[in-house]
């Protein structure tokens, strides 16, 4: 009679499970995605995904893994004199990827979990672990190749992006972008930076305002920045608009849409 709780470990696929994260947040004029240099075989030179393989003696489960290879290649997320509490960081599943052969290390199968994560405003990352350097890089530089990345990694940005451009549309997705306390003109920023359009400013702010229901005025003021007061908005908790606000039609090819204006 045959033990239910034995198996033969030699029947098991020789398989590893990495983690994958296209972090992503606006600067100025234009969307950035976070960077590594690799500092080791395969593609060692090569920019690449922060990102690492999935360890059963470190990590509880997925998420946690893309936190720890995010705080040991890139410095973000972690505690520290400087930047207490650490950086808001939101941070979910994109998908999975894998086919055979995406990992050249001979003898190996490698599937990667995909992590979207987003942060307002996200300070220089400090590379650390294997990665030789971490940077932030426009978005259109990988969209559009002129950035050639390791892996698939260049696929999993443009999932990524295509995805955050399309839950702008019905989603508070845009306020992750935003620090806790913004204006409507910070927001419309987001907006038009991750869309490339410019958008008219009066029918935006009254879409908000009427449309939106996910964001809610603190009946305070920016009187104390620079420039004229503007009145100061938080996300309500709510994540769906109750209308969309649709982005305007353009012609350009994908990657065009997060260039640098």
């Amino acid at each position: 009679m045959s033990d239910e709780h034995s198996h033969d470990a030699n029947a098991v696929p020789r398989f590893a499970v990495s983690v994958d994260l296209a972090v992503f947040t606006v600067r100025g004029d234009a969307l950035q995605v976070l960077l590594v240099r690799r500092g080791q075989y395969p593609y060692e030179g090569m920019w690449a995904l922060p990102g690492g393989f999935v360890r059963a003696d470190l990590d509880a489960n997925l998420e946690r893994a893309a936190q720890r290879e995010l705080r040991e290649e890139t410095g973000l997320g972690m505690h520290s004199a400087a930047t207490a509490p650490p950086h808001e960081i939101h941070l979910e599943q994109l998908r999975a990827y894998w086919r055979r052969g995406r990992d050249p290390r001979p003898g190996q199968e490698v599937a990667a979990v995909a992590f979207l994560a987003i942060g307002p405003d996200l300070p220089e990352p400090q590379a650390g672990g294997d990665a030789a350097e971490a940077a932030w890089r426009p978005a259109a530089d990988v969209l559009t190749e002129r950035v050639a990345l390791a892996f698939d990694h260049q696929q999993i940005v443009r999932d990524a992006a295509a995805e955050v451009r399309r839950r702008l549309e019905d989603t508070a997705l845009a306020t992750l972008f935003v620090p806790t306390e913004f204006t409507l003109a910070e927001l419309l920023h987001v907006y038009e930076v991750i869309w490339g359009e410019r958008l008219d400013k009066r029918n935006f702010y009254r879409k908000m305002k009427e449309w939106g229901g996910f964001i809610t005025s603190t009946g305070r003021s920016t009187s104390g920045r620079s420039g004229r007061p503007a009145e100061l908005y938080v996300r309500s908790g709510v994540d769906e608009l109750r209308r969309p606000i649709l982005r305007p039609e353009r012609s350009a090819p994908q990657g065009e849409l997060w260039s640098e204006r």
